[in-house]
């Protein structure tokens, strides 16, 4: 399985999700500092609420396979700006939580996460677990695996390794 790291705003549903996707009862814990466990790392909001500490996101981001912006549908506002995923060098996706809120604005929040350059977005509901099924397929999917020459290939074409490649475009055989 991919490592998560979930970056968002305080009370955004991060530490619920990573309940969730272990099928652990939801119980409220306030994160107060960054979570390391084996196939997730859940960041404390703050993190994303202040510059001073935002640069500590970007670091833990290497730590991961795929880094997660988590946005609660009934947010009034974004943290994340326009081309987040310039400083990532991972996959990053956008995962809704609290599709059942009765405030939930899922268009506006999809939005959001599609103008901070997230790949796919997930629709989470943490107490029902809906979405969690297809996150969890999501991450149990395979990593590319590229031969360093492959790699430079991709480079030269400005891709990352999970970017699918141009039309008419093919990458040289594995050694």
């Amino acid at each position: 399985m991919k490592k998560l790291f979930l970056m968002g705003r305080s009370e955004a549903g991060k530490t619920s999700l990573t309940q969730a996707l272990k099928g652990e009862d939801l119980h409220y814990v306030k994160t107060q500092y960054v979570n390391t466990a084996a196939d997730t790392i859940d960041s404390p909001g703050e993190y994303a609420e202040s510059k001073c500490c935002g640069v500590g996101l970007a670091c833990f981001s290497f730590e991961a396979d795929v880094v997660a912006i988590v946005q609660a549908a009934d947010e009034p506002f974004s943290l994340f700006g326009a081309n987040s995923r310039s400083f990532i060098l991972r996959p990053l996706i956008g995962i809704i939580t609290k599709v059942d809120s009765p405030h939930a604005n899922i268009p506006m929040v999809r939005q959001w996460l599609i103008n901070a350059g997230c790949e796919r977005i997930f629709l989470i509901n943490n107490a029902t677990r809906e979405g969690i099924d297809e996150l969890l397929a999501y991450l149990n999917e395979d990593l590319p695996k590229l031969t360093l020459e492959q790699a430079k290939a991709r480079q030269r074409l400005g891709l990352s390794e999970w970017d699918p490649l141009p039309e008419g475009v093919e990458l040289p055989d594995a050694l």
